[in-house]
C-alpha cells in the first residue's frame, strides 16, 4: 500500500506541475472575467446608443409620459435639431415626438430602427389612457360615467410559484451534472491513455515491476489521476462560492440573488447529494478504461487516438439523455440506469427529478461499484503483459487475448 501511495502522489505531484493543468484550470475563470468585462464594457458605450429622446412643445405631455415611462429614456435632449443630431452620431436610437392637433393625442418615433417592443407597447398603453382622459373632458362626463367607461374585463393566472421552480431547478441540475461529467471525461481521457502510455515499453517499468505489483503501480497511476481530477473540482467549488459571495455583495446582483433564493437552494439540493458520488464514480470507471486503451498502443503518440473510443462512448451516453429529459418511465432509461457507464448519467436523472426509490438507487450504485472492482482487478492482472509488451494489436485483440488468458 505504501508503494501505491508513492505512485499517486508522484503522478499525481507530476500533473499538477505541468502548465497544461494551470490553463486548464484558470481558462474558465479567464473566460468568464473576459467575458463579464467586455459585456460591462460594451453595456456602457451603448447604453447612451440605445435611448430614446421625448420631444414635445407640450410640456404637461412630455412630462406625463416622462412620469409613466421606465426605460431608457433620454432627458435631457429637448429640442428636434438636438434630437436629429445626436441620432446621426449614433448617441441615440431614435427620439419621439408628441404632439396635440384638434384634440387628438399623436406620437412621432424617427430612428434608425424601429421602436423597441416593450417601449411601443408602453407608449401605445399611455397614449391611449391619456386621449381617453383628454376625451372624458371633452364630453364634460360626470365622475361616474367616467368609471363606468373606464371598467374592463379582469384575466388572472394562477401559476404554483414552487412548482414552477422546482421543474426549473431540475432542469438547470440535469444540465448542470450531466455537463460536468462529459467535460471532465474528454478531458481527462487523453490524459489518462497517456499517463499510462508514456512509460510504455521502458525498461524502467522492469525494475518496477520487480518490487511492486503490477496491479498496485496502476492503482497508483488512476489514483494520482483522479486526485487531480478531485483537485480541479474543489478549485471550481471554490471559485464559485468566491464568484457567489462577490456577487452576494455586489448592490447590483444581489437583488437577483435574492429574488430566484429558492431556486439557487434547490439546484444545491440536486447536486449536492448521492449524485456527486455517480459523478465521480462514473469518472472513475471511464478513467480506468482510458488507462487501459493506453495500456494497449505500441507507441506512446497513439495514446489520444486509442483514447477516442473511450470519449466517443461517453458521448453516446450524454447524448442519449436528451431525448428523456421529459419521458424518465421509459424502459430504455430504467435500463440503461443500472448499466455501468451509463448509470452516471441516467440515475441522477431519475433522482433529481424523484422517479426512483432509495433501494433502486443502492442497486444502482452496487452495481456501478462492483463493475469498477471487477474491471480494475481485471486490467491489473494485464496490466505487466501489456506494458512490457510491443507489439501493434489492436485494443479488442487485447481484450480477447487477455479474457482467453484469465480462462
Amino acid at each position: 500500500m505504501h508503494k501505491t501511495w508513492i505512485v499517486t502522489l508522484e503522478t499525481y505531484l507530476r500533473q499538477i506541475k505541468s502548465w497544461s493543468f494551470l490553463f486548464m484550470v484558470i481558462g474558465p475563470f479567464l473566460m468568464i472575467g473576459l467575458t463579464v468585462g467586455i459585456s460591462y464594457l460594451s453595456a456602457n458605450s451603448a447604453s447612451s446608443s440605445k435611448q430614446v429622446a421625448v420631444i414635445s412643445t407640450s410640456q404637461p405631455l412630455r412630462q406625463a409620459y416622462l412620469k409613466q415611462q421606465t426605460g431608457t429614456l433620454n432627458t435631457k435632449i429637448t429640442t428636434v435639431a438636438a434630437a436629429k443630431s445626436a441620432v446621426k452620431k449614433n448617441h441615440l436610437a431614435g427620439y419621439l415626438e408628441l404632439r396635440t392637433s384638434a384634440h387628438q393625442i399623436r406620437a412621432d418615433y424617427h430612428g434608425s430602427s424601429t421602436m423597441a417592443s416593450g417601449l411601443k407597447a408602453q407608449t401605445q398603453n399611455f397614449l391611449q389612457q391619456y386621449q381617453q382622459a383628454q376625451n372624458y373632458r371633452q364630453a364634460k362626463l360626470t365622475t361616474q360615467q367616467q368609471r363606468l367607461l373606464a371598467r374592463t374585463p379582469v384575466l388572472q393566472q394562477h401559476i404554483e410559484k414552487k412548482a414552477g421552480t422546482a421543474n426549473l431547478a431540475k432542469t438547470i441540475s440535469f444540465w448542470i451534472l450531466v455537463t460536468m461529467i462529459y467535460i471532465i471525461l474528454i478531458t481527462y481521457a487523453s490524459i489518462a491513455a497517456q499517463e499510462i502510455a508514456s512509460d510504455k515499453g521502458t525498461k524502467i517499468m522492469e525494475i518496477i515491476f520487480s518490487s511492486t505489483t503490477a496491479t498496485s503501480y496502476f492503482v497508483g497511476k488512476i489514483g494520482g489521476i483522479l486526485l487531480v481530477i478531485l483537485t480541479q473540482i474543489v478549485i471550481y467549488l471554490l471559485g464559485g462560492w468566491a464568484g457567489f459571495q462577490i456577487a452576494w455583495h455586489s448592490a447590483a446582483l444581489k437583488p437577483l440573488l435574492t429574488e430566484n433564493q429558492s431556486l439557487i437552494t434547490a439546484v444545491l439540493h440536486n447536486l449536492l447529494n448521492l449524485n456527486l458520488v455517480y459523478l465521480f464514480l462514473g469518472v472513475i470507471i471511464y478513467t480506468i478504461l482510458a488507462a487501459y486503451s493506453g495500456a494497449v498502443v505500441a507507441k506512446a503518440e497513439d495514446a489520444s487516438k486509442a483514447a477516442q473510443p473511450v470519449v466517443m462512448l461517453g458521448m453516446f451516453g450524454f447524448f442519449a439523455t436528451f431525448p428523456f429529459q421529459n419521458n424518465l418511465d421509459a424502459l430504455f432509461v430504467k435500463i440503461l440506469s443500472y448499466v455501468p457507464f451509463f448509470s452516471s448519467y441516467f440515475m441522477p436523472m431519475r433522482i433529481i427529478n424523484g422517479t426512483v426509490n432509495g433501494w433502486e438507487q443502492l442497486l444502482s450504485l452496487l452495481i456501478l461499484v462492483v463493475a469498477i472492482a471487477l474491471f480494475a482487478s481485471y486490467i491489473g492482472s494485464q496490466y505487466q503483459r501489456l506494458m512490457l509488451q510491443t507489439d501493434s494489436r489492436s485494443f479488442w485483440q487485447h481484450l480477447i487475448h487477455g479474457w482467453r488468458r484469465q480462462n
